[in-house]
């Protein structure tokens, strides 16, 4: 039996990287909502009565009511595909989950048939891009960066083909591709000047082919007139007006957000601090630890982290800069990779690669409003094609070793997964507590804090408070999260500590936990997309408000 499923997997590859992939994601189709989770289910709900005007209601996300098309940064085809997911399957997470299984099917899938082109071992890379912990943790919300991910690998896929074989319809397959990838996250334009290079390095000269980029130029002009004439304002340009706003007023350094992408880049992909050994020479390789180690920690002994992040004791502190430096050496040796791909190969390809690689690698450090993994996801293909070029170059076959890299990377990745599937179960399982015991409180139930959070407790009858009308009644109950956003301590004379909520987490490993400088989708709240530590529990404070009698001088 074991050689035949050998044989049919050699026979039937996509099969294969199909099925190991919806056996990697089904442990986690249960997913609570986490994150910016509700705001695409919110989104749906609307789409699924006004189709045509997906955005055109209201939400309160940063403790005030404001029009959604100014709190999302995101277009809308992803909570199209959401809204019919959700006819068919229904609005449980469940059903959300096994429709976004689609989109990482097509991630794996795209990879595979990008790196036969590319590479002697496809199947390694494609299984190399599914059990990187940036993609795997990512595949379990229903936020759009997967979904972005795999248009573009397909965009790559059909236009590097097209090039190549002069085949106007997978020209115009990519171009149209594109332009849904634009409609998923903007992030997609980055492409455009990607693919135009690749084109002109493989044909050295401008033809017909650069005219099908006008096809996603011209879907994102339709796209811009029709929001300003739905909201009053160009989407594209909000977005980005947001992320020069969060640049510029966050005060981090440039070399503090270098670190950070660093960091965040070796943790993403892990993989490649795994193979490490398996690509690079011992010489090669400690020059690379070394210069990634020396620079960190220049920035660490210049003091610049501990601005940014002053709320670590020395304790914690020590712990989260070993964890720094560790994964900066990963981020570094995926750099490298890119680097030394086109140096040793110097074709259009090598090209592609390093530009894909070091263009998400100066965005998300430089022009995202944070560093986080959704920034740098767009670039897991692409590493793990050159993590394959590497080793074929290096070795010549899959070594025990290397595939227990793999299996080791795998592993890491589950766990992270887990970490956030045990998280996003917590907060929930607080609201559900917390509302379940004071639904029949004479006063309303009110909350601070935002993303999952904030869907369970509306869900469970709660009310959002609004910074700007605050109409909390005396002897209501206030509840506020102990890792969220958008939060204000309510005041000691208006309001007493009537009781604490707590649910456990995996207590030594955690995705987001500012506390021990976690933080998978913002750089703020911590420099470490996980990390190892001592993790508490998440924790849910219920305040009681008093009479006015009580609270006057």
């Amino acid at each position: 039996m074991s050689n035949k499923l050998r044989q049919w997997f050699a026979i039937h590859p996509k099969w294969m990287l199909a099925l190991i992939t919806i056996a990697t994601l089904s442990p986690f189709l249960a997913k609570p909502f986490n994150i910016d989770d509700p705001l695409f289910v919110w989104a749906a709900q609307q789409i699924q009565a006004h189709p045509g005007n997906p955005y055109g209601f209201d939400v309160n996300w940063y403790g005030r009511v404001l029009p959604m098309w100014l709190v999302t940064e995101n277009p809308p085809l992803t909570c199209y595909y959401l809204a019919l997911a959700a006819g068919i399957f229904g609005w449980s997470e469940i059903g959300f989950h096994f429709a976004c299984l689609l989109p990482a099917i097509m991630v794996v899938l795209g990879t595979y048939r990008l790196a036969k082109s590319f590479c002697r071992w496809p199947q390694f890379a494609a299984l190399a891009t599914l059990f990187m912990p940036g993609l795997l943790v990512s595949a379990t919300t229903v936020m759009c960066d997967v979904s972005m991910l795999a248009f573009w690998i397909w965009t790559v896929v059909f236009w590097t083909e097209g090039i190549k074989q002069d085949n106007g319809w997978k020209l115009a397959t990519a171009g149209t591709l594109l332009a849904l990838a634009l409609l998923t996250k903007y992030f997609g334009i980055c492409l455009i000047p990607l693919l135009a290079v690749y084109g002109w390095l493989e044909k050295r000269t401008v033809g017909c082919w650069a005219s099908y980029l006008l096809i996603p130029l011209a879907t994102l002009c339709a796209y811009e007139w029709l929001t300003r004439q739905l909201y009053g304002q160009a989407s594209f340009v909000a977005a980005t007006h947001y992320a020069n706003f969060m640049q510029t007023s966050s005060g981090i350094s440039s070399v503090v957000k270098a670190v950070n992408a660093l960091t965040f880049t070796g943790g993403c992909f892990a993989i490649a601090l795994f193979c490490a050994p398996f690509l690079w020479c011992k010489r090669v390789l400690a020059m690379l630890a070394g210069g990634a180690a020396f620079f960190v920690a220049l920035a660490l002994a210049d003091g610049m982290m501990a601005e940014n992040y002053t709320w670590f004791n020395e304790g914690v502190r020590s712990r989260v800069e070993i964890q720094i430096i560790f994964w900066s050496i990963g981020g570094v040796c995926v750099l490298a990779l890119a680097l030394a791909d086109v140096r040793h190969k110097q074709d259009a390809s090598s090209w592609l690669l390093l530009l894909w690689v070091l263009g998400t690698f100066t965005f998300t450090a430089f022009v995202n409003w944070t560093v986080n993994v959704r920034a740098l996801l767009p670039m897991t293909p692409a590493v793990a094609i050159l993590i394959a070029r590497r080793l074929e170059q290096n070795r010549p076959s899959l070594s025990g070793g290397i595939k227990l890299a793999l299996v080791a990377s795998a592993a890491f990745s589950l766990l992270a997964a887990q970490a956030d599937f045990q998280l996003a179960g917590a907060v929930r399982q607080n609201a559900k507590q917390v509302c379940a015991k004071f639904a029949a409180n004479p006063g309303a139930v009110w909350f601070q804090g935002h993303w999952g959070f904030q869907y369970y407790m509306q869900s469970f009858g709660a009310v959002a408070i609004d910074i700007n009308h605050p109409l909390m009644q005396s002897g209501g109950v206030l509840i506020i999260p102990s890792q969220n956003v958008n939060q204000r301590p309510p005041d000691p004379k208006k309001a007493t500590l009537l009781e604490i909520f707590s649910t456990p987490v995996i207590p030594w490993f955690a995705t987001f936990s500012p506390d021990v400088g976690a933080s998978f989708y913002a750089s703020f709240f911590g420099p470490l997309p996980f990390a190892f530590g001592d993790v508490l529990p998440d924790t849910v404070f219920v305040f009681v408000l008093k009479p006015p009698a009580e609270t006057s001088p």
